[in-house]
């Protein structure tokens, strides 16, 4: 009698999921909630590939006029590791586990990677809002792209209510952007999103620039393994 307790459960189970897979299978594509532009930006910067990574290695660079600002970053994702190299320190660190001494450091370590992961930052940063996607000139270009926002809470992080306008282009890549601090009415700054380039499915846009401004931030010696 156990035994076929036992059997007639596991048929109930199998039935289940067989039923399950079917209405998937006969769902309407309709009914198939489509992306957000948000997800499709992240999607075209290669996210779904963001699992096999098991390190990230780049070099965080600031040029202006004829003075160059550097720091050296390995992450290790999947544990959180960090390691920084700077002019001044080598320093590394658990984000786990962050104490006094790494605390500058960590700040340091979201502001640069957030420059190279934001697409994806927008489907992985909790506490935000984004708003519904519209067409505007982009104002260095002056060209007619599309523009979402996104808007940090004002509790938590370490830049509590700040908002990007960030402009994309039809095949959701970034081609400008407008960091707000605080959500200010005025822009704090705007650089344009170049020099877009594959690492093992990874595409990271590796130059950034002021209009009409001897400035750029740019990244070197980048590795994905």
């Amino acid at each position: 009698m156990k035994n076929y307790i036992l059997i007639a459960c596991a048929l109930v189970i199998l039935q289940s999921c067989k039923t399950d897979k079917t209405e998937h299978q006969n769902m309407e594509p309709s009914a198939i909630p489509e992306k957000t532009p948000a997800q499709k930006i992240a999607a075209a910067y290669g996210v779904h590939n963001w699992h096999e990574v098991d390190t990230l290695e780049f070099a965080f660079n600031v040029k202006q006029d004829s003075t160059i600002f550097t720091r050296f970053w390995q992450w290790l994702p999947k544990k959180d590791k960090v390691r920084l190299i700077s002019q001044n320190d080598t320093i590394h660190y658990n984000r786990n586990n962050i104490d006094s001494l790494a605390l500058n450091a960590d700040k340091a370590f979201i502001n640069d990677k957030f420059w190279l992961l934001a697409p994806f930052n927008l489907v992985w940063d909790t506490g935000t809002t984004i708003s519904e996607p519209q067409k505007e000139l982009a104002p260095i270009s002056q060209q007619m792209r599309h523009k979402i926002t996104i808007t940090y809470s004002n509790e938590g992080g370490y830049t509590p209510g700040d908002a990007y306008d960030i402009y994309y282009n039809n095949n959701f890549l970034i081609e400008e952007w407008v960091y707000r601090k605080a959500n200010a009415p005025a822009p704090t700054m705007t650089t344009t999103w170049e020099n877009n380039t594959e690492f093992k499915g990874v595409l990271l846009a590796l130059n950034h620039k002021k209009p009409n401004q001897n400035w750029e931030l740019f990244f070197t010696n980048v590795a994905v393994k």
